[in-house]
């Protein structure tokens, strides 16, 4: 399964974090998942870092190491990703939030996260 991970989920999932649920844990780790992050992610945490309000714990760089490291696959944003996300429904208004969604449901992947209102766009969406 491709799984595209939302951005607090692949932080949590690198930092080892108690608030990553066990069952998204069995996901990213099961040996027949693919286990993806959005390059639109690592723009989030950039500027979320940037901004220096202390709700981004690591850089954008370090991220990316760890992602790696972790063997997670990077998924860029296409053309056809930003064209979708002009036919969503208005669910959130959060534009990283959006692409994910948008990304997902184009490639399709699972998007796994812990966000209840991404999880009301589609049923490819895995509320954890």
């Amino acid at each position: 399964m491709n799984l595209l991970l939302d951005t607090h989920v692949a932080l949590w999932a690198i930092t080892d974090s108690p608030k990553l649920s066990q069952q998204a844990r069995d996901l990213i780790e099961s040996p027949k998942t693919i286990a993806w992050v959005s390059v639109a992610s690592v723009w989030e945490i950039a500027i979320k870092h940037a901004l220096g309000r202390g709700d981004m714990p690591v850089s954008s760089q370090d991220a990316v190491r760890y992602f790696q490291e972790s063997g997670y696959r990077f998924l860029p944003v296409q053309a056809e990703h930003a064209v979708t996300v002009e036919t969503l429904p208005a669910h959130h208004q959060d534009p990283f939030d959006r692409i994910l969604v948008a990304q997902a449901l184009v490639e399709p992947m699972r998007l796994i996260t812990h966000d209840a209102l991404v999880a009301r766009y589609s049923d490819t969406v895995i509320k954890v």
